[in-house]
């Protein structure tokens, strides 16, 4: 499994760090927790960025995007 600092989930996903940090804080990609003194993110988080960037490219706004990831998001039983 590919782990991502912040600054390489910017890079691979196509967009800043701060544009990361402001994805976390609106709830479009969930913030992990810190391990061995810094946080680590899964190749998903990559993915859904990219989603993210091609949905407001569409037109789809911020609210309607979140809408639509937790469409995508599997619910406990």
């Amino acid at each position: 499994m590919t782990r991502f600092t912040i600054g390489k989930l910017a890079r691979a996903s196509g967009v800043g760090v701060e544009t990361v940090r402001f994805y976390e804080r609106k709830g479009l990609i969930t913030r992990p927790s810190a391990r061995e003194g810094y946080r680590t993110y899964a190749e998903e988080d990559a993915r859904r960025i990219r989603f993210i960037r091609r949905a407001q490219a569409l037109g789809f706004t911020l609210k309607q995007i979140k809408g639509l990831l937790e469409l995508n998001t599997p619910t406990p039983n």
